[in-house]
């Protein structure tokens, strides 16, 4: 019995230690211990006085299929393959291990949990088993290394419209890469690849998204975050649901962009941009203050300076108290 069958055991009721050490042929210490790992993966099992274990709240895994039957039929036909993996180091980082894709097509890969998943800088995503979105898609691009300049903003924007499809109207767009509603990250984004400066280039999108992620690990996370279900009222919506979301509109947005570039996205961001006329203080090789006046044509953020216009196209920012 692995980890994935004695959750599911425990999502059909109380489940005894007994019972549970017999059916998987392991002693009771060895099932507590397993028990143990499940709590420190950020699964809430209660003790049920006198008769076993139980779930505290309701199990959401992933299911391969149910994403593919979410998707329309056109985009189902796009897909090379769509996997969901227990547990990873890093979607990402096994898609960047596994060869190239020979023809064209989109590799989509889940896992339910992450233990060395990966923000922008090197800094580290907490993955919680069961309680995210973690993502990884990987597309060929034409154009050369200089065409995934905007790659990270064209995806936030679908991911924001794909959230916003689902009611949470609140989400929007934090230059560079993060998807936020009102004070906290909800999602990030982090882009990697390669390939010929002016030729074919692959790129992995990793996409990061909260969706129920359990009281017991705020305290981990080391700022402010919000997640699906404290948008949606208490209640995440299915995490199969929101990858069908995601998909539905990344797809499409990821082919306009390889047909016509960054351009048409720009006033699909503009409409989410959480900075722009906010003061804001850029992180970079020096502290830059001014007013963020939203994107260049190129997907630099523009800020107005004591020194007059400024483009950036890489570092921090953090929004200034109004």
């Amino acid at each position: 019995m692995d980890d994935r069958e004695l959750l599911l055991r425990l999502a059909s009721g109380v489940q005894s230690g007994d019972a549970l050490a017999r059916e998987a042929g392991l002693t009771r210490a060895a099932v507590w211990k397993r028990i143990q790992g499940l709590r420190a993966a950020g699964i809430g099992v209660a003790a049920a006085a006198g008769r076993g274990y139980a779930l505290e709240r309701p199990l959401d895994l992933l299911d391969a299929d149910r994403i593919r039957a979410g998707l329309p039929a056109a985009l189902r036909d796009a897909l090379a393959g769509l996997e969901v993996a227990w547990a990873l180091d890093s979607t990402n980082s096994e898609l960047l291990r596994r060869p190239r894709m020979a023809g064209p097509g989109v590799e989509v890969l889940l896992a339910e949990r992450q233990s060395a998943g990966r923000g922008r800088l090197g800094r580290a995503w907490v993955a919680p088993l069961g309680a995210q979105v973690c993502l990884s898609l990987r597309r060929g691009f034409g154009g050369g290394l200089a065409r995934l300049g905007g790659l990270s903003l064209v995806a936030g924007v679908a991911v924001a419209e794909a959230l916003r499809d689902l009611g949470c109207t609140g989400v929007g767009l934090k230059w560079p890469n993060d998807l936020v509603a009102g004070d906290g990250k909800l999602a990030g984004l982090l882009i990697e690849g390669g390939g010929e400066h002016a030729g074919p280039v692959q790129a992995v999108i990793g996409i990061g998204i909260n969706v129920d992620l359990p009281p017991d690990l705020a305290s981990t996370i080391g700022q402010p975050w919000t997640d699906l279900a404290t948008l949606s009222g208490g209640v995440a919506p299915a995490r199969d649901a929101v990858t069908s979301a995601v998909l539905s509109r990344l797809l499409p947005a990821l082919d306009l962009f390889d047909d016509t570039g960054l351009e048409p996205f720009l006033p699909r961001y503009a409409a989410l941009d959480v900075l722009q006329g906010r003061q804001v203080t850029v992180h970079g090789r020096e502290l830059v203050q001014g007013q963020a006046l939203g994107l260049a044509p190129d997907g630099g953020l523009r800020v107005a300076t004591a020194d007059g216009e400024r483009v950036f196209h890489a570092g921090e920012v953090s929004v200034r108290p109004r």
